[in-house]
């Protein structure tokens, strides 16, 4: 392991379920307690951190709309707004353990959180606190993939790193079928054209046009964070190019 990190300045997506832990919905609090003391390790190092939550574990939008008769608008910002508590939860954990942590929101809420404005997010993270960003874009119709995209662009973000519960990309299912075969590396051309689901189609599109390579990792596994900021080959990772 080099003793430098391979990066200065990340993005990482955290889904709402991986925030459920084994349970599957809700919020574990042992689980972002765990993910946090990961985020600490790698904040020592003197990384600057930007994190996007999901809600998912609280409420699915495009479910909701489905199952519920949600009208799709008003089921993406309530999946908006879970992904508030979920970024509260986050906060909370990481400043247990010391570290300043701060929460963005694209929906004013200034109650709970400050209103996302990206000059002020740089001047967090360059002062060395975490910024949770929640509320994904702000705007119905959009993912909070798409909104990693967004924010890891609009801060200058050298990489997005997804954590995920599995080891990365893999070029079908692993949990249906037993031969399904990891993709350390390909291209975010790739991605679209074999129609794997590391990220929708927008966010893809935009992380290739700014040229922000992806990680794609296991989080849950202990150390892969910090290895894979050091610069170890972890997971999979996602390029503009060859």
């Amino acid at each position: 392991m080099t003793a430098t990190p391979r990066f200065t300045r990340i993005l990482i997506k955290l889904s709402g379920e991986a925030l459920a832990g084994e349970k599957g919905y809700g919020i574990d609090p042992d689980v972002v307690l765990e993910m946090a003391e990961q985020l600490k390790e790698i904040h020592g190092s003197g990384i600057e951190i930007g994190v996007v939550v999901g809600g998912g574990n609280i409420f699915r939008a495009r479910t909701g709309a489905k199952a519920g008769g949600i009208e799709r608008t008003t089921a993406d910002y309530m999946g908006m707004m879970a992904s508030v508590l979920n970024a509260l939860a986050m906060q909370d954990a990481l400043e247990k353990l010391d570290i300043q942590t701060r929460v963005l929101s694209a929906i004013e809420m200034r109650e709970v959180a400050e209103p996302y404005i990206r000059r002020r997010a740089v001047r967090h993270l360059e002062k060395g606190r975490i910024v949770v960003f929640a509320a994904g874009t702000g705007n119905p119709y959009f993912t909070t993939d798409t909104a990693a995209a967004l924010r890891a662009a609009e801060i200058g973000a050298q990489a997005i790193i997804k954590a995920t519960n599995v080891e990365g990309v893999y070029d079908c299912d692993p949990k249906t079928n037993p031969d399904a075969r990891l993709l350390t590396r390909l291209t975010y051309m790739d991605a679209l054209r074999m129609g794997l689901k590391v990220m929708d189609a927008t966010a893809i599109s935009l992380s290739m046009e700014n040229r922000i390579p992806l990680l794609v990792l296991n989080m849950r596994e202990d150390g892969n964070l910090l290895r894979a900021v050091m610069g170890e080959a972890v997971g999979s990772t996602i390029t503009a190019d060859e």
